[in-house]
């Protein structure tokens, strides 16, 4: 009983840390290890074989791992679902025993690790946590270490635990305990590792693992000749809470001469971390109304100190709470887990709509002398249900409306509703339940205002009501709370007058049917269409008029009403739909003092019976035969007629007596009541067209009879019947003449057509051989002289462009002989041969063929033309003046342009460029 008891106590503990640990993050990740770093369990003193102390928590986030485990205490091991027994009996068990539990995977080469400590009923608590007794616990745990670890004998033997291996050892060397957060001095001696057989060999220390040689390392060294092992730094359980470190002892070559052993170092907790609420502001909400005991929310703080200790474990209280109505402690909250809860009755929403609650977490299981403590402010809203009904604001109201009037607000009903405003709750909903029997009235809810505005939606009739008196009834669409009542307020009555109003008068029958034959004459009465004025207490005086008459066939009578025909009824006319002639006439009253006149309307609806007015017409009017009588040269005809039945078909056709080649060529023959055939008689008609009268009566009574002509085109046919292109052109009634004629005039144009063309392309020519300056001997002018040896100007198009190509060698240039020789004559040397112009030159290099042409021509004086330099008589050699080639448009001097403008339009440009002055 007393096991059982334990192990439920270890195991809630267990779940109770690992709920905690689970709850600081939503959706921690997954990792794999055991669920504490430190397990704490009390156990009796004599623990029987077999029994079970606790269960460890292991979870591989794969859920397919096998994982075996392994204890590092001989007198505890561990089963594969993680539940720790005695391997053998355990009596008088005095002092805590703490042990190391291992975790490895059959296929994975990871391990993991955790700490068990059991600590034997009735064990004294630590110490009280003031500054001498945090000094007497630090000496202590430095004290309890063991001052020696030396390397276990060599006697081993081993033994099979869940499939794995473990070492057998004389002795189990025990944890060495370091207090966190320590002052030091540093480094600080905590054990000293000895081979028994260094008194004969020279042996030298080593440690190895995380903290020693790996990361983070030199946390922990040894002396490598004396063995002293020390800690060199202060250590945060909070950010490693354990070490397992390996020892190992070597001679002076390097020689293995002890099996290394295990030494693992637990890192002790200190309160130095104070309790951290996950939020510092938690909102919450609860009822109105809600009885003792409801939950409202609940609030979590986690403490990073070991929280299977004291240090760890966290209280709750409530400091204060704001307001304090209807008392000042409305609410209390579970010391462990953080929920808060109502405590006594008496929330209203109406009175106080907001707590504001401040909370207060304490670690040291809530101990206030020694605990480290935080706040977070809890905000309670308290939410609003239906216990208050709504009340209208007066117990009658009263309203006007004016008859025959729709979607008029009569008035509006005011309401009062102290719960929460545009919820459920609130809103309003109208009922009319006496006093309206033909629905006149409804209310609709204002969704600002929540007043219900009486609205209506059918009219009213003063000389019907003059008064109605209705009785509303208001609720809310949610249901009261469970007992409220419905206030006697809920209920009004509403006093609604009608307002007489001058309305129009109305046709007791609208629209109103008669029936006519078509045809009637004018100045025919037709029916008498009056109104009646629905104000009968008031006697006025009614016209009429007429409003619509598309045919203006009709008048009206403007005292009595009285429909009168203006013109023939025609049943056929375009105004009549479906045997219907449709008018609308205008009634109004001469009004009332006060208000304006009424009209209303009415519609005359006159069904034309119909007579036989209209003679039938042959169809179809034109028709196409073979000029030589065939089997399929028939023409199948019918007849149409606007009239209607009995007035129509059968109909008869008929062919008339003259004239007589009628008959004699032509046959009708009746097929059926509406058609007929029509073919020739004679075996071959010539070709052409002919217009055939065709009599056609109908079956009215009496018969109407229409003579119609059917245009025939008879023209030689192919093979198949169908009437050849010749045939019908000839059937046409086109001779040889006029096509012969209509030939010749598209010739005509056609030769019209190329002349023009031909007299276009030569005056182009023209234009083009003409030249562009003007005849000399038409210029009047003294300032230009002219020499019959001159060249052409500029503008001469016909000279050779190949005559300024540069020539390929320049050397009969330069070598020809000095003397005086005359250059208006051809040369007797032979001329300089230049390169052939490319047709179309690149652009850029027109600038370089031009230079080039231009040095060549001022060094080739036998280069054509031959014109362009006259020596009238010889001189001498030698010239006083300067070369002529010298001169250029960028001399400066006084010489005058503006005679230029005087040469006409030619030289323009020339002026432009010249003659500008000091404008310029």
């Amino acid at each position: 009983m007393k096991a059982g008891c334990v192990i439920l106590a270890c195991t809630l503990l267990a779940g109770a840390s690992w709920g905690s640990k689970a709850g600081q993050s939503l959706k921690p990740p997954c990792r794999s290890g055991f669920s504490q770093n430190f397990y704490t369990v009390i156990v009796p003193r004599e623990v029987l074989r077999g029994q079970s102390v606790l269960r460890v928590r292991f979870d591989d986030c794969q859920h397919n791992r096998e994982v075996g485990f392994v204890s590092s205490h001989p007198n505890f091991s561990v089963r594969p679902d993680g539940t720790v027994y005695a391997e053998q009996e355990v009596a008088n068990l005095s002092e805590p025993v703490q042990f190391m539990l291992t975790a490895l995977g059959l296929h994975d080469p990871r391990i993991w690790e955790t700490t068990v400590k059991l600590a034997p009923a009735g064990h004294p608590h630590p110490l009280p946590l003031t500054k001498l007794g945090i000094e007497e616990m630090f000496s202590r745990v430095w004290d309890s270490q063991p001052r020696v670890i030396k390397f276990p004998r060599k006697h081993q033997r081993s033994s099979s635990v869940n499939g794995l291996r473990r070492q057998k050892r004389d002795w189990v060397i025990p944890p060495i305990n370091v207090p966190e957060n320590s002052r030091g001095p540093f480094p600080h001696m905590l054990v000293r590792i000895r081979s028994d057989q260094d008194k004969d060999v020279g042996i030298r220390y080593s440690i190895t693992g995380a903290g020693a040689d790996q990361p983070p390392s030199g946390i922990y060294n040894i002396d490598p000749i004396s063995g002293n092992m020390f800690v060199t730094q202060p250590l945060d359980r909070e950010e490693r809470a354990s070490f397992h470190l390996r020892a190992h002892a070597v001679d002076m070559n390097g020689n293995q001469v002890e099996n290394p052993i295990d030494l693992y170092i637990y890192v002790i907790d200190m309160n130095d971390n104070r309790p951290e609420f996950q939020n510092q502001v938690y909102n919450g909400s609860v009822a109105e109304g809600s009885k003792p005991g409801s939950s409202v929310m609940q609030v979590t703080a986690s403490d990073s100190d070991d929280s299977t200790t004291a240090n760890g474990m966290v209280r709750y209280r409530i400091l204060s709470q704001t307001p304090h109505s209807p008392i000042p402690n409305m609410f209390t909250i579970n010391s462990e887990t953080g929920d808060i809860v109502t405590v006594a009755a008496g929330l209203d929403r109406e009175k106080v709509s907001q707590y504001t609650i401040i909370v207060q977490a304490t670690d040291m299981e809530g101990n206030l002398n020694f605990g480290l403590s935080n706040t977070a402010t809890a905000l309670i809203s308290i939410t609003d249900i239906n216990d208050n009904p709504p009340e209208l604001t007066v117990r009658t109201f009263s309203g006007e409306v004016p008859e025959n009037k729709v979607n008029v607000v009569v008035t509006n009903l005011t309401v009062v509703d102290r719960d929460q405003p545009h919820s459920p709750n609130w809103n309003a909903v109208y009922r009319i339940v006496s006093g309206d029997p033909s629905g006149h009235f409804t209310i609709r809810t204002n969704p600002i205002t929540n007043e219900g505005m009486l609205t209506v939606i059918k009219p009213v009739d003063f000389e019907l009501n003059r008064a109605f008196m209705l009785t509303v009834v208001v609720s809310n669409q949610a249901h009261l709370a469970s007992g409220i009542q419905s206030s006697l307020q809920s209920t009004a009555g509403v006093t609604i007058s009608v307002q007489d109003v001058n309305e129009p008068p109305v046709f007791p029958v609208n629209p109103k049917l008669i029936r006519f034959e078509e045809g009637v004459p004018a100045g025919t009465t037709l029916t008498v269409f009056a109104a009646q004025d629905p104000d009968h207490f008031i006697h006025q005086t009614v016209r009429y008029s007429k409003l619509s008459d598309p045919a203006n066939w009709l008048k009206i009578n403007r005292t009595n009403g009285q429909i009168t025909t203006m013109a023939l009824l025609d049943r056929e006319s375009m105004y009549v739909r479906n045997n219907v002639y449709e008018a609308t006439f205008l009634a109004f009253d001469n009004g009332k003092s006060g208000s304006p006149q009424a009209s209303g309307t009415g519609t005359l609806q006159i069904y034309l019976i119909d007579v036989n007015d209209n003679a039938p017409v042959l169809v179809p009017q034109e028709a196409q035969v073979c000029q030589r009588a065939r089997l399929n040269s028939k023409i199948n005809v019918t007849a149409t007629d606007a009239d209607s039945d009995p007035n129509v078909g059968p109909f008869g056709f008929e062919l008339p007596t003259f004239p007589a080649s009628i008959r004699r060529n032509w046959t009708i023959t009746r097929l059926n009541g509406d058609y007929a055939q029509l073919r020739l008689k004679i075996s071959y008609l010539e070709a052409g067209v002919y217009a055939i009268p065709v009599i056609v009566s109908d079956s009215g009574n009496p018969p109407l009879s229409n003579r119609s002509m059917i245009r025939i085109k008879v023209c030689p046919c192919d093979d198949n019947g169908d009437c050849s292109a010749t045939g019908a052109v000839a059937a046409a009634g086109l001779g040889t003449g006029a096509i012969i004629c209509i030939l010749i005039c598209i010739i005509i144009l056609l030769s019209m057509v190329l002349l023009f063309v031909v007299w276009m392309k030569r005056r182009e020519k023209e234009r083009q051989a003409k030249p562009l300056l003007i005849d000399p001997e038409d210029d009047v002018r003294d300032n230009i002289l002219k020499y019959d040896e001159e060249g052409g100007g500029e503008e001469d198009q016909d000279y050779d462009l190949s005559q300024l190509q540069q020539p390929d060698s320049l050397d009969h240039i330069i070598s020809k002989p000095t003397g005086v020789r005359r250059v208006d004559e051809r040369p007797v040397i032979p001329e300089s041969q230049y390169p052939v112009r490319p047709s179309l030159p690149h652009p850029g290099d027109i600038g370089d063929f031009i230079n080039d042409g231009l040095r060549a021509a001022d060094n080739d004086p036998t280069a054509p033309p031959y014109d362009s330099l006259l020596v009238f008589d010889y001189e001498g050699s030698g010239s006083t003046a300067g070369s002529v080639s010298s001169l250029n448009s960028t001399s400066s001097g006084d010489q005058d342009y503006d005679y230029l403008n005087d040469w006409g339009p030619r030289f323009k440009k020339l002026a432009d460029l010249y003659g500008g002055g000091e404008d310029d």
